[in-house]
């Protein structure tokens, strides 16, 4: 069902019920007339009312109405046109909808002038109430649906300012490296360029967006990887474990690249033998499972923010992108490599 005639249905059936109750008021003032009687006319009278504010708003031009959270389109009009709406509203439903309920119960005299008076009365207090808090909702759900989109707005924000701080860590480390080469093996160092010239190629459109797909992540792990066994040889060896069906999942940029450098630099590097990198995905359930584990020097796990640029980053990333649902887990000891494993919610990439 469409999201309007969703919300149109919800609305009258709320106002049906509202309808019941003030006819057992009514009843009580009008005892003589039985509840039956009373439910035909405040059913009468609530359901025009509502229909003319319902419909009516539309006439509204959007900008001087509420947006409404859940269809996008008109909400309850603002200012004095919401007051108008309103006030039309109730003028129809007691004309109308008492001369219907005179019809519906084939009455043909007229109802007493204090009669007509004090249901008047009770129509504009009831359907002011029920005006108000049909206005309340609305205003209520469209302050909460800015504040979510806000919240989402700071979220992505946060995540580009993460990234922007990872870009040139990555871009640091390989200039440095770079650097050492030009020394000692100038062809060395210009194929480095030149792979760096291709990967930052590559890489800088989507590096602007919050979200890749996996296979995506992986191949710029790759183009890294071939960055760094220029200068390195032999001593760096690399796996690689994707599953085609988790290929298209969405992941956060660069959030497994610091994890690599990390394992690089603090593993590999400090070994004469170098080491391997392996870098696995997998699905736990509703979790996907992001693994990096290196065979390199290892560290006291109880330090992890200490000393590794990347992992405080990715932490962060990690709870940021997910709503605090993600989970970053660290395992190492000295001289024993190192795994780090991510853990993120599959159920919104998937969604």
């Amino acid at each position: 069902m469409h999201p309007f005639w969703r919300d149109t249905l919800r609305h009258g059936l709320q106002v049906l019920a509202f309808c019941c109750v003030i006819a057992v008021f009514t009843t009580m003032m009008w005892p003589g007339s039985g509840y039956a009687r009373q439910l035909v006319h405040s059913i009468s009278i609530g359901m025009i009312t509502w229909a003319v504010i319902e419909f009516g708003r539309l006439l509204v031009p959007a900008q001087h109405c509420h947006r409404n959270p859940d269809t996008g389109g008109h909400g309850w009009p603002r200012g004095w046109r919401g007051v108008a709406l309103t006030a039309a509203g109730i003028a129809a439903g007691f004309f109308g909808g008492t001369r219907l309920a005179r019809l519906l119960l084939g009455d043909v005299t007229e109802y007493p002038q204090r009669d007509l008076v004090l249901g008047l009365l009770v129509t504009v207090a009831a359907g002011t109430v029920a005006s108000f808090y049909f206005h309340a909702r609305g205003q209520a759900a469209a302050l909460q649906a800015s504040r979510a989109a806000a919240e989402r707005d700071a979220t992505e924000a946060r995540l580009r300012l993460l990234q922007s701080q990872l870009e040139p860590h990555m871009l640091f480390n390989t200039l440095a490296n770079l650097r050492a080469l030009i020394g000692v093996d100038p062809p060395a160092a210009q194929r480095m360029v030149d792979r760096l010239n291709d990967y930052l190629r590559a890489t800088l459109d989507a590096s602007r967006a919050t979200t890749h797909p996996l296979s995506a992540e992986f191949e710029r792990l790759r183009d890294y990887l071939d960055l760094m066994a220029i200068r390195m040889g032999p001593r760096l060896a690399a796996s690689f474990d994707l599953p085609e069906a988790l290929r298209d999942l969405p992941v956060p940029p660069l959030i497994l690249q610091p994890l690599v450098e990390n394992a690089i630099r603090h593993g590999l590097e400090p070994q004469v033998a170098g080491g391997r990198i392996d870098v696995r995905a997998e699905r736990v359930g509703d979790t996907l499972r992001l693994t990096v584990a290196d065979t390199g020097a290892g560290f006291d796990a109880t330090h992890v923010r200490e000393g590794r640029f990347g992992m405080a980053q990715v932490i962060e990333r990690v709870a940021s992108s997910t709503g605090g649902r993600g989970v970053v887990h660290v395992q190492s000891a000295p001289g024993a490599g190192t795994t780090v494993a991510l853990e993120l919610p599959i159920d919104q990439a998937s969604a």
